[in-house]
């Protein structure tokens, strides 16, 4: 039987859940990863495994934290010892508080970079016609800024701040059935402008035209690891965002709606991206370097570019946004939990920590990519593996599905999500673990 509690909040409805779930695992990797991963690995044959590996590997990761998460209605490290008490299995929600914690921190440093950007596009930054060079250099000069680099990371955090402190229903859930739903406006209209601008129609074939021959090990391992990232595992988001839901929801439905729109927002964005970068006869590069440099240089030959890049930014901003409150959430509830502080001192003061980590990352990239290779590359992989052997092994299948069909909910295939929870899911994610290690361990030029 769940623990019951109406102190530390609730959805108010699975509509909200789902916003705000959806928010959490939509973020920047959606808009920059996706399509860099995208054009690097076949175009649409790497489409095509990422959408398999969604459905057999992230929705059935998404579904085992949901579980561990409404089944005990607690935040991640205390979830695990109601399920394990007297066992050691509390650390993995603590090394997951501990990952949102950090990977926080750098997150909200390039989301700063939005907002600066964002500035940049309101005040017409990028009408003049932005060379290569010229947008390198700006981009340059707002990172090697110390000043307004932290600036901008602190206005992110307020902004994050003020959300969380509202609480679930009246903070994250209100702020998601606004965010979200711009959010997803600002995209289709995007995508719709892009794939609409002459020579846009090459980015669409890209994107859409599968080509099997491109197929490797890597562009296999890519779209597995693609998977797992962008739909926010492994760090205790789904565990305390799930520990907010009322048994009487479907949760494995909600779980499924969840996963499915946070892969059709990666296909928009990718609708988004390649027209206009083959309308102008660019290439799409790596993570910032795509958002920062590469797109500025073609707003201008855009019609209504100023529009465009006005409306791309704002869309960077609230994606930044519905994923940092989730992170700051993980964090904000273990306080709770544990500790039964109050929500307004806990996520005032661990913002402000987490903030003071930031720093360093503004001012100094090595600190931050120290940061990105821990948590972001390995922590989270790691921690999913432990959640799948977890629920896998020691609390069974049998326990989560029981979950899953309360209250007399049926849902298709939940005997098949247990054989892919025990075996096959931790399998494929050690393999990925393996394959980073060897990616960054091998020597140059193997």
């Amino acid at each position: 039987m769940a623990a019951t509690t109406t102190s530390r909040g609730s959805w108010g409805s699975s509509f909200g859940f789902i916003l705000a779930a959806a928010g959490s695992a939509i973020g920047l990797g959606n808009i920059w990863g996706f399509p860099y991963k995208a054009s690097q690995s076949g175009g649409a044959a790497f489409v095509a495994l990422y959408l398999i590996c969604v459905l057999i590997v992230g929705i059935p990761v998404m579904f085992a934290e949901l579980s561990i998460g409404r089944s005990t209605q607690k935040s991640p490290v205390s979830a695990f010892r109601a399920l394990a008490p007297r066992s050691a299995w509390w650390l993995v929600g603590a090394q997951g508080v501990l990952s949102g914690f950090c990977i926080l921190a750098f997150y909200s440093v390039i989301a700063g970079w939005t907002l600066g950007y964002l500035y940049m596009a309101i005040t017409g930054r990028f009408t003049a016609g932005v060379s290569l060079e010229q947008s390198e250099a700006m981009f340059d000069g707002l990172r090697g800024n110390p000043a307004v680099v932290v600036l901008w990371t602190g206005g992110f955090f307020v902004l994050s701040i003020l959300v969380v402190r509202g609480g679930v229903h009246g903070g994250i859930e209100r702020a998601s059935r606004v965010l979200m739903p711009v959010f997803f406006f600002l995209l289709v209209g995007l995508a719709v402008r892009a794939t609409t601008l002459e020579g846009g129609a090459a980015g669409v074939h890209f994107l859409f035209n599968v080509d099997f021959s491109k197929v490797t090990a890597d562009v296999v391992l890519d779209a597995l690891s693609q998977a797992f990232f962008s739909m926010s595992l492994g760090m205790g988001a789904m565990i305390t965002y799930g520990s907010y839901l009322a048994r009487r929801e479907n949760l494995p439905r909600a779980g499924l709606t969840v996963g499915l729109s946070d892969t059709a927002i990666a296909l928009l964005s990718g609708l988004m991206i390649f027209p206009a970068l083959f309308a102008a006869g660019a290439t799409p590069t790596e993570g910032p370097g795509l958002v920062f440099v590469v797109l500025p240089t073609i707003f201008d030959a855009m019609p209504a570019g100023v529009a465009f890049a006005v409306a791309f930014y704002a869309l960077l901003v609230i994606a930044a946004l519905t994923s940092s409150i989730s992170l700051l959430e993980v964090i904000t509830a273990f306080f709770v939990d544990e500790l039964r502080w109050g929500r307004e001192r806990a996520v005032w003061l661990f913002g402000g920590v987490c903030f003071a980590l930031a720093v360093p990352c503004a001012l100094w990239s090595g600190f931050m990519d120290l940061l990105i290779m821990i948590f972001f590359d390995y922590a989270l992989l790691v921690g999913g593996l432990f959640i799948c052997l977890f629920v896998g092994w020691r609390w069974k299948p049998a326990g989560a599905i029981a979950e899953m069909r309360a209250e007399g909910r049926s849902f298709p295939g939940l005997s098949g999500w247990g054989l892919l929870i025990r075996f096959f899911c931790p399998v494929v994610i050690a393999i990925i673990i393996a394959n980073q290690l060897w990616s960054a361990l091998k020597p140059a030029g193997q």
